[in-house]
């Protein structure tokens, strides 16, 4: 997921370069318009291919990203923040969890073996003080570090009609927080595994989440989470849900993996 990352996004896909042969890439881009989404140097990166949504939230890029591989026929998905500050070379270990079976795996800098540096007090705190006891609260299970957007997620996970992530009303931060609760609270094999995430040491901050107004905003989310908000209604099907967002795809022949 992307959105005006600049050279953050280009040297993280320099990263990933290596990654091509395991797994097709696919970037889900909010209407970039800083050049950081070049088809030549993505292509060059051995970019699959490139989604574009002009529709605000890193809810509807990922609905947008579900949708594309599910039509694809992918049997997983596995989702990264394009900003640079993830273990892109975790991805390895996403791969083999879903070829295990497992249907929800959570990547988390907080387990032996993970790894964080400069991460803002206010967001560590935010993570292990809120946002991780409300998921517990709405999934029964303690996620670690469930504001990481390193995810793996199966086919079965995202097509289980008790799920529906495809629904416009999950268009903002509240699919991550929702889909860490789903998952749990369906009883899905559910696992976190270690990772990486690195702050810069100065400058600004790479984080969507940088007003007052955004940050109640992630509250008020997580909440309605917690209390079954955004859970769908037992009579609705996976067929009613909606990719959302008018959207343009650009895609390289592949073949799913």
């Amino acid at each position: 997921m992307a959105l005006n990352e600049g050279d953050r996004l280009r040297l993280q896909l320099r990263r990933m370069q290596a990654q091509s042969a395991l797994a097709d890439i696919l970037i889900a881009d909010g209407g970039s318009s800083d050049g950081s989404t070049d088809e030549d140097f993505l292509r060059s990166c051995g970019v699959r291919g490139l989604l574009v949504t002009h529709e605000a939230g890193l809810g509807t890029a990922l609905r947008m990203g579900f949708h594309y591989a599910l039509e694809q026929g992918y049997e997983g998905v596995v989702t990264v923040d394009g900003n640079g500050k993830d273990s892109v070379e975790s991805l390895p270990d996403f791969l083999r969890l879903l070829d295990d079976g497992v249907d929800f795996i959570q990547g988390s800098r907080f387990l032996p073996g993970g790894h964080h540096a400069h991460t803002p007090l206010e967001r560590h705190f935010g993570v292990r003080c809120v946002v991780a006891p409300l998921i517990l609260l709405g999934g029964g299970r303690w996620y670690s570090d469930p504001t990481n957007g390193f995810k793996g997620l199966s086919r079965r996970f995202l097509l289980d009609p008790r799920v529906q992530p495809l629904r416009r009303e999950l268009a903002r931060f509240n699919m991550q927080f929702y889909l860490n609760c789903r998952a749990a609270r369906l009883g899905f094999r559910v696992v976190e595994t270690p990772v990486s995430r690195v702050y810069p040491s100065d400058g600004e901050v790479p984080t969507k989440i940088n007003t007052l107004r955004a940050k109640l905003s992630l509250v008020r989310e997580l909440v309605m989470t917690a209390v079954g908000g955004y859970n769908p209604p037992p009579q609705s099907s996976w067929a009613e849900s909606e990719a959302g967002g008018a959207c343009e795809v650009q895609s390289e022949p592949g073949k799913p993996h």
